[in-house]
């Protein structure tokens, strides 16, 4: 007589395989677009186009790295876009004061600089800690919270610069300058800082035991309180991390323009989310890879970059195709945890 596992065994192995090519849909898409866009238009292939694509995504690229985590968790954030509008106005406000100090300068540019990066990792993670406490201490639906942030980081912005604009004072601008527009190997900085958020994310969440209790949660919170899982801590570090990575975006996207403007950031939660969701992580919460969201979110960048080289159709209706991207996977993922 054969052991009982064996008669189960091919639909285990079946199973794993199905899985394993869901999780390939997102690349394969990735493939199909950039055959389409190369036939549509030869200039879409060229290396300068795909170093320009990669580097525009990598904003919201690290933005939905730390998405991920919190969507896997079970939760959302809309604020981030919001959120980066208000650490990249801080950070030009107090940059801006410390160049104006009286008294000879009493700091250094470069030290100026380096002062305003720094703020920008310690607000995101402020932030983020703040927007865990609310939702695990004061027990409020992380809609509610992120919805609530959302208006209060861009009034709060939009107050700070009179309504009008935060600009970057020209010394510090030209020092501050090549944290985006300089290159590694060829490779502009922001591609090689998205590809270390990324591998550091795919790191935490798949070899630690931080990522086994997100993934935990994300399945089961209740079971895995009954499991001994510290739920409201394992939370608040997830939006503690998102904070950071928006921080970390902030800080590469604030010398592209050297400004902040109540319109900075806009509809980037918008993004983050589309990119999280079409890399295949389950907007329930309880599955999800760092991998995919990077290819979801070069995905997108990629359907932007061909709607632009095309005009297919109007580049205005950038945000409407990623609206109806979320809609349908959320539909293609009803029942799916």
């Amino acid at each position: 007589m054969r052991p009982a596992h064996t008669d189960t065994a091919p639909g285990g192995r079946a199973m794993r395989l199905a899985h394993r090519l869901h999780g390939l849909g997102p690349l394969a898409g990735l493939i199909v677009l950039c055959i389409a866009g190369t036939l549509l238009n030869r200039d879409f292939a060229t290396v300068d186009n795909m170093m320009n694509v990669l580097t525009r995504t990598s904003f919201i690229g690290i933005i939905a790295v730390g998405m991920t985590f919190v969507i896997i968790s079970g939760g959302i954030d809309l604020s981030v876009g919001s959120m980066a509008a208000l650490i990249a106005g801080i950070m030009i406000w107090l940059m801006n004061l410390l160049a104006a100090a009286p008294g000879g300068h009493a700091f250094a540019p470069l030290t100026i600089v380096l002062i305003g990066i720094a703020s920008a990792f310690v607000l995101g993670g402020v932030f983020g800690c703040a927007h865990g406490l609310l939702i695990t201490k004061g027990r409020i639906e992380p809609f509610i919270v992120t919805l609530g942030t959302l208006g209060i980081f861009r009034a709060v912005l939009t107050w700070l610069a009179d309504g009008g604009a935060l600009t970057l004072d020209n010394n510090l601008s030209d020092l501050y300058g090549p944290v985006y527009y300089a290159s590694l190997f060829g490779v502009p900085v922001p591609i090689w800082v998205f590809l270390v958020v990324a591998a550091g994310g795919a790191l935490i969440l798949n070899r630690t035991a931080f990522g086994r209790h997100v993934q935990a949660i994300g399945s089961n919170e209740q079971v895995a309180r009954y499991a001994a899982i510290r739920v409201d801590t394992v939370k608040i570090v997830t939006y503690v991390l998102l904070g950071i990575c928006v921080g970390v975006a902030t800080v590469l996207y604030v010398p592209r323009l050297g400004s902040a403007t109540p319109t900075t950031g806009l509809l980037w939660e918008l993004e983050a989310i589309a990119a999280v969701v079409v890399g295949g992580t389950a907007l329930k919460g309880g599955e999800g890879r760092v991998v995919g969201t990077v290819i979801g979110a070069i995905l997108l960048s990629v359907i932007a970059n061909i709607l632009n080289l095309t005009s297919i159709i109007s580049v205005y209706l950038n945000a409407a195709v990623q609206g109806v991207v979320i809609i349908v996977v959320a539909f293609l993922q009803r029942g799916r945890r």
